[in-house]
């Protein structure tokens, strides 16, 4: 029988019929709202309003990157893999929302002006070791979060690899200071506020565009994922819309930069998380160099409950958790396979230095320059590009799959 050719893939299929939710997990649920109480409660009165905004800012996050799938791994890997540009379409949706309400935040109040990223080898390298590890990983920095909260046992050995690869990158800090760079790049400094949301706009709507073209040479129409649940009850217990889900973390995001006066990070926290541990049992990253510098040595020796990467990860996790149990979907899988577990930890531990060396991962450095109008965001993205391209040819040698070229989902 002959191949098929482009033409005679299908270009709709029939709806599937939505299977009936789960029941509720109670005790992860009531486990999930009470931790969330206590902590916000906690957090709240102890540290302030703005820590405990954060944390709620978190939770919302969290919720809201688990009903949407929101992927930022998945959506580069359909991209190369096949094509499909629906899940970076989404991407534009996200970054222009937030693009938006930063600038208007930024104009209409007297807040801190958002900083851009130097531009360098640290920042080419960094993205393309993170792209390379969230491929293999199988989330990216946001993703690991939301997976882990939502009972994802294999993403916990992930999580895990982050966290030592970016005590890996403080300890060897000395290495990788003083590579060459530039200076950042920020559009406002050149033509205004007005000028760089109208340049960062233009430039969203053009990757929409091209995104377009290719897809329907490449692939046939994206399918829709079926909810798992209808009207009101969708909210709580099924699948949103990708768009809506990037619209609400936009705004989210913005929240976080109006309440911190800083753009939504990840990375910082799992290296502030692995020193404490270090500390904790008995060691001194205190002396690492890294840990030197003012702001570092500040946040190493506070509460974690007064770090904004640290309470919006938290968030984060406790969110995904209060979702995942809701929709009846919470559950720990016990059995991964070995080369699963190996990839997850590698994976982890490429983001983990990647993300140091760049100064920020898919959430600190591409969706917080690009929405802030930093050219060290772009520049990010383009070489996180093509360390998906090297991280989909790796991932067969752990037994993981990449799509085909029959398959439109996201």
């Amino acid at each position: 029988m002959s191949a098929p050719t482009k033409s005679s893939f299908p270009t709709s299929r029939p709806a599937p019929i939505a299977p009936e939710p789960d029941p509720v997990r109670a005790i992860p649920l009531a486990t999930a709202l009470l931790l969330a109480a206590i902590l916000s409660t906690y957090v709240w009165t102890t540290f302030g309003p703005k820590s405990g905004t954060l944390l709620i800012l978190g939770l919302g996050l969290g919720i809201t990157l688990f009903h949407s799938r929101f992927g930022f791994t998945s959506a580069w890997r359909q991209l190369i893999a096949v094509g499909n540009g629906q899940g970076l379409r989404a991407h534009t949706l996200l970054l222009g929302t937030a693009a938006t309400l930063i600038a208007l935040i930024v104009v209409t109040s007297s807040g801190p002006t958002p900083k851009g990223g130097p531009i360098g080898l640290a920042l080419f390298a960094g993205a393309v070791l993170f792209a390379i590890g969230m491929q293999l990983g199988g989330a990216c920095a946001s993703g690991t979060l939301f997976a882990v909260g939502a009972g994802q046992s294999a993403i916990v050995l992930t999580l895990g690899g982050f966290i030592a690869g970016s005590v890996a990158y403080t300890w060897a800090f000395p290495i990788f200071d003083g590579w060459p760079q530039l200076a950042p790049v920020v559009l406002a400094d050149h033509v205004g506020w007005l000028g760089s949301w109208l340049i960062t706009v233009a430039a969203l709507a053009a990757i929409v565009a091209v995104t377009q073209v290719v897809q329907k040479r490449r692939t046939p129409p994206p399918v829709d994922s079926v909810p798992t649940a209808k009207g009101l009850a969708r909210i709580v217990r099924g699948s949103w819309p990708m768009l809506v889900g990037a619209a609400v973390l936009g705004t989210l995001a913005a929240a976080v930069f109006l309440v911190s006066g800083g753009i939504w990070g990840v990375t910082f926290a799992f290296a502030l998380w692995g020193a404490k541990l270090l500390q904790a049992l008995g060691l001194h990253p205190e002396l690492w160099e890294f840990w030197q510098s003012a702001s570092n040595a500040k946040a190493l020796a506070a509460p974690i409950w007064v770090d904004k990467t640290s309470l919006t990860n938290i968030g984060i996790m406790i969110g995904a958790a209060i979702a995942a149990a809701a929709a009846g979907v919470w559950r720990i899988h016990r059995r991964i396979p070995w080369r699963t577990a190996l990839a997850a930890v590698l994976g982890g531990i490429l983001m983990g230095v990647g993300a140091r060396l760049a100064g920020g991962c898919n959430i600190g450095a591409y969706l917080g320059g690009i929405s802030v109008g930093s050219l060290h965001g772009w520049l990010w993205g383009v070489f996180a590009l093509g360390g998906t391209w090297i991280g989909l040819a790796l991932r067969p040698v752990f037994g993981l799959a990449n799509p085909k070229p029959a398959d439109s989902a996201c």
